[in-house]
């Protein structure tokens, strides 16, 4: 589908990787763009119609959907990130937490959109995931649970959204250069920038496609996955070990 002259609604719009969404809707010539965000940013473009939209509130949902009914891309880029291992004594709240926005609040935007995209012509909806949809880094594995959650709406939501020509894509990247990976152990390494990105989603948006491999470290792992996956297994138990030492 066309990004010029549509309407998108990006959720988590406030910073980092949601204010690139909008920014790269604005430079692909949309014509309105709804700025969900639980603090809603200001807005110096016309365009760009701030919305409070806590994505874990049925209340807020309920009136972005009333509000916005001429949308037809939707994107889910709302989510946190909690550094949780999975056998620490904080795992639990911090899945419950994590789930909470990553995969419950993805899917109540979904079901609330749906029927909207429909009566638009079909649209498209981008659902933000990661690389570790696909495999489990320790250092955050509850976020990793919430990943692989949040990739079986994706891919659930495709299926039965296909006969009202709705496009669902999974958009999957790796350290992305935001606040939410600063602190991750590992983070050192190469970050790919929120622009690159937002710019590869819409891309996938106008060439109909279902995946998104973002940067570099989605391609890496999408192939280590395909040809060595207990390799990959490996290397993250050899990461586990040497930040025990």
């Amino acid at each position: 589908m066309h990004i010029e002259g549509s309407v998108a609604l990006v959720t988590g719009a406030n910073r980092g990787l949601g204010k690139a969404y909008v920014d790269a809707l604005l430079a692909a010539g949309a014509k309105k763009i709804y700025a969900g965000a639980r603090q809603p940013p200001g807005a110096a473009d016309s365009r760009v119609i701030p919305l409070k939209l806590d994505v874990t509130l049925s209340a807020d949902i309920e009136a972005a959907r009333q509000r916005c009914g001429d949308v037809n891309i939707l994107i889910n880029n709302a989510g946190i990130m909690l550094k949780t291992t999975m056998l620490s004594e904080q795992s639990a709240e911090s899945m419950r937490r994590e789930m909470n926005v990553n995969v419950f609040g993805t899917l109540a935007m979904i079901q609330a959109f749906a029927p909207i995209l429909a009566r638009n012509g079909g649209g498209a909806i981008a659902n933000m995931l990661s690389v570790v949809s696909w495999f489990t880094y320790p250092f955050n594995a509850t976020y990793c649970a919430s990943k692989h959650a949040a990739l079986v709406v994706t891919d659930a939501a495709r299926i039965q959204l296909k006969a009202q020509g709705t496009q669902v894509l999974g958009v999957y990247a790796g350290f992305i250069d935001t606040d939410m990976a600063s602190e991750l152990a590992g983070a050192d390494q190469p970050k790919t920038s929120p622009r690159q990105v937002a710019e590869r989603t819409l891309q996938g948006i106008r060439d109909g496609v279902h995946h998104v491999r973002a940067d570099e470290r989605s391609e890496e792992t999408w192939d280590s996955i395909r040809k060595d996956p207990e390799g990959l297994e490996k290397s993250m138990q050899q990461a586990w070990d040497n930040r025990q030492q």
